[in-house]
């Protein structure tokens, strides 16, 4: 099968404009989502030939007569055109009208795509069918309320020789909003109403600025655990993904893609500690418990810290090194750039280590945007694993992802990407009298396989140390996960892993069906996957994997 060849449209100039005047292009995050499935595409301004493309996907452009026609005339030809939202100068042109305001709600894409889980959207901006054209309309998006009736999802409108796949639902600023809020963190979030999160603490923290709703987004354990189940912005990328291949193979085409994880690698999880009261009982008491189990954890260091045996025996059992930054108040914390940096200078000389690779904030300290992804920027730190909740009911899928990704800067820095990856985490310290017990562990686990991401969890050495039933929770946490398949790692070794996978670019397909690739890394496990039709003849050496909807062919990978 021949490889189609996408194109992602965003128009420089005017996204200079719209900077300028401090407006947010969150729209610019579909190169993040793409990047992480490793798709091949080529990113096109206004002004560049579309002809050569088989599929374009209108990230943004501006709103003129110029640009309108421009989209409309590849249309016409034989195009085919995919927006999330926006194109409202095409709306006009074409006879469409959006007497609706752009709300919260739930998307319903059981009918046409495999997502049978109602997905919360932060924005949607429908278009009401008034024209003569051949429109096809997919799925139903309601805001909160439910008063919309009869709104379509998706919008398939031919034109000419071509079709306009137009979604309802902003997806990319959905994403965005559920994994780093909508507004900077500025004021407390509001709690739960029954009382299991108390976010309206005077301390500012990551889940302040959460964008999940408590009532309709939490479910419960069979031991009346609050959790938020679903994954909302892994699953919309893979909304994205499986719309994208659904184009493509109905062209006849095919769009190849690097799978998650390596090839012999089901699933993957990862516990994280938090060094806190740093009594060096625990550290050992915790240090013993994992090396029974043979995992290997990420320890988040805040001062005064260990006595320098305890870190001989952490790297020694092969355990990682990382960051506790304090920027707590009660705790003579400061949030402050400078303080990042004095605390990662104790925490190296501390530990006669370098290179220091991951950081998690205390107590989930957070503040203002994008300024902690500026202060691990500016030191070397490449991982963080702040965004995760600190209270019994607000555990689970708070950001709606599991996925490793790396933030997008607010309009001030031109909503470029940090290079630091964020890894959230679930939930912490299973069977602490006052958090959650481990009726969760099953549901989170069965979410992170739903979606193959991470399962974080974060367990504090003080706890696993004075706590029997926490420390039967982490052991309990790890055989269950083992027996289904699950693989424990850093986060250094996430890091790495998924750096080296985007180093690696899909360059197209051979005449014998092998997928051509570069790569700035020497990995021979990556997983290589090209999506097939249906009715594609197996041969009998031929490994196929269900993705996304779609079965997929194994292929070996070909440098070049």
């Amino acid at each position: 099968m021949k490889m189609a060849k996408i194109g992602v449209v965003f128009d420089d100039m005017d996204a200079e404009l719209k900077w300028s005047k401090k407006r947010n292009l969150f729209e610019y995050f579909i190169f993040e989502i793409l990047d992480h499935f490793r798709i091949p595409y080529e990113k096109v301004d206004l002004m560049d030939k579309y002809n050569s493309f088989d599929v374009m996907i209108v990230s943004h452009i501006r709103d003129s007569e110029e640009a309108c026609s421009k989209i409309l005339e590849y249309i016409h030809a034989g195009g085919t055109v995919v927006s999330y939202g926006g194109l409202d100068s095409i709306r006009k042109k074409l006879g469409f009208s959006n007497k609706l305001a752009s709300q919260k709600g739930y998307a319903d894409l059981s009918a046409f795509l495999n997502q049978h889980t109602p997905l919360r959207f932060l924005d949607a901006e429908p278009w009401t069918h008034e024209t003569d054209l051949d429109v096809t309309e997919f799925g139903a998006v309601a805001d909160e309320a439910k008063t919309w009736q009869g709104v379509s999802a998706l919008q398939q409108i031919k034109y000419g020789s071509g079709t306009l796949e137009r979604w309802s639902v902003s997806i990319p600023q959905t994403i965005v909003g559920l994994q780093q809020g909508t507004k900077p963190v500025i004021e407390d979030g509001i709690p739960a109403p029954d009382g299991t999160a108390n976010l309206d603490e005077e301390i500012l923290k990551a889940e302040d600025g959460f964008e999940l709703c408590w009532v309709q987004d939490r479910a419960f354990t069979e031991t009346g655990m609050p959790y938020f189940p679903h994954p909302y912005a892994d699953l919309w990328k893979e909304v994205i993904m499986e719309h994208l291949l659904k184009i493509v193979l109905g062209k006849g085409l095919t769009l190849p893609f690097l799978d998650y994880w390596p090839a012999n690698v089901q699933h993957v999880a990862m516990i994280s500690h938090d060094s806190d009261l740093n009594v060096d009982e625990s550290a050992q008491m915790t240090l013993d418990t994992l090396k029974a189990e043979n995992v290997q954890s990420t320890w988040c260091m805040i001062a005064p810290g260990y006595s320098s045996s305890i870190y001989d025996q952490i790297k020694k059992d092969g355990h990682e090194i990382a960051l506790h930054y304090n920027a707590l108040e009660q705790d003579e914390g400061i949030w402050s750039a400078e303080a990042f940096q004095t605390q990662l200078d104790w925490l190296e000389k501390t530990t006669n280590t370098n290179n220091t690779v991951s950081n998690k904030n205390h107590y989930t300290r957070f503040e203002g945007w994008g300024e902690l992804y500026t202060w691990c920027e500016n030191n070397g730190i490449q991982v963080d694993q702040s965004r995760g909740p600190s209270k019994k009911g607000n555990i689970g899928f708070l950001f709606g992802t599991c996925h490793p990704y790396f933030p997008i800067a607010w309009a001030d820095e031109k909503n470029r990407l940090y290079d630091v990856l964020e890894i959230g985490f679930l939930t912490q310290d299973l069977n602490h009298n006052t958090l959650s017990d481990v009726s969760v562990i099953q549901p989170f686990l069965d979410g992170v396989k739903r979606v193959n991401g991470v399962a974080h969890f974060l367990f504090h050495q003080y706890h696993i140390y004075h706590l029997p039933k926490v420390r039967e929770a982490i052991v309990q946490l790890i055989t269950t996960a083992k027996t289904q398949g699950f693989t424990f790692w850093t986060s250094k070794q996430i890091n790495d892993w998924e750096r080296a996978r985007r180093g690696l670019t899909i360059n197209g397909i051979s005449y014998s069906g092998d997928i051509k690739v570069t790569s700035r890394d020497e990995e021979n496990d990556f997983m290589l996957l090209i999506p097939i039709a249906e009715d594609h003849a197996l041969a009998d050496d031929e490994v196929i994997v269900r993705r996304f909807g779609f079965n997929c062919k194994q292929v070996q990978m070909k440098r070049t």
